[in-house]
Parts: C-alpha cells; sequence; structure tokens
C-alpha cells in the first residue's frame, strides 16, 4: 500500500533532492508558499518550501527500494521510528494538496494578529530589541505598536513578520 513518508534534505536542495528522487521512480511531493522577501529596497514574493529540508515521498515500503534515498543527491535521510521511515497519517498531505492553487502554491490562512494591548518585541531594524504595547493592523502587511521612546508613548509603524510576542 502506499503512503507518504518524510526526507530531511540538505540545505536548501530540496528541490535538487526531489528531481533525483524522481529520477528514481519515487512520487515526490514538495509544497511551496509564497515568501515575502525584500532585498535592496524591493519586496517580491517569492516561491519557497512550505517545510524547508523536508519533502513528501509516496511509496510502497514492501516493493520500493527506499534505503537508496539515503544515498541519493539532496538527501540527509529518511524520517524513521526505529529502523523503519515513519509513515505520514493518512489525509495530511492531500489536506495540503487541496489549499493550493491553480499554479501549485499552498495558500496559508492570514497570520493570527496579536490582542489590543498585548506586549510584543520588534525582531529586526532600527528599533530591533524593543518592546511595545499591539496597538492594531494599520493594513495585511503592516501593524501599529506602542512604543514607549523619550518618557512618551510614540506609535510605529512597522511590518508585521518583524513583531513576534513577549511571554
Amino acid at each position: 500500500m502506499t503512503r507518504w513518508y518524510v526526507a530531511h534534505t540538505q540545505a536548501q536542495a530540496e528541490t535538487k533532492a526531489g528531481w533525483h528522487l524522481d529520477r528514481q521512480g519515487f512520487a515526490v511531493y514538495l509544497p511551496r508558499y509564497l515568501k515575502r522577501r525584500r532585498h535592496a529596497r524591493r519586496i517580491d514574493w517569492v516561491p519557497a518550501p512550505l517545510f524547508p529540508r523536508y519533502l513528501f515521498i509516496g511509496m510502497d515500503l514492501a516493493v520500493a527500494r527506499w534505503r537508496a534515498i539515503r544515498s541519493t543527491i539532496g538527501v540527509a535521510g529518511l524520517v524513521c521510528h526505529g529502523d523503519q521511515p515513519a509513515a505520514v497519517p493518512v489525509g495530511i498531505v492531500e489536506t495540503i494538496r487541496a489549499r493550493e492553487d491553480d499554479k501549485g502554491i499552498v495558500k496559508l490562512p492570514p497570520n493570527p494578529l496579536f490582542e489590543k494591548g498585548e506586549r510584543v518585541q520588534i525582531g529586526e531594524g532600527a528599533l530591533s530589541g524593543l518592546t511595545g504595547l499591539f496597538e492594531g493592523a494599520s493594513d495585511e502587511q503592516r501593524v501599529i505598536i506602542l512604543l514607549d521612546l523619550l518618557g512618551r508613548q510614540v506609535r510605529v509603524r512597522i511590518p508585521l513578520e518583524t513583531v513576534r510576542a513577549v511571554a
């Protein structure tokens, strides 16, 4: 019976590993999503692996020569339970595939926002390391935070991905 298993790949070698596994006759699934990339004052949306360094392999363990996967170019190993590859629970890969658009990109739900008044920390940029209170979202990509600067509260708009909750 064909099931899905997970291969651990070398760093940034998911596509290369998938290509070599496909040439060996394995069914390969590498889910991708659109990742925001900033470079040289430009913002691009590029396809990136949904699970970096991992990809799914469909095979029947009784028939497939699955031990050859470990020596495939780009593959670091298989996710195993003991000495046998661990099967992905039934329906997981199908659920991920159901969320793909016509270009094969997995559509992710919007990021959950913080509660108003929740303490957050800025993770990058000129204000990196500062903590403040979440006030709201200005749009899908930016949030408003109240920071204590120079003895008064200042509203700052920053990218959503630079903010994280403070424990």
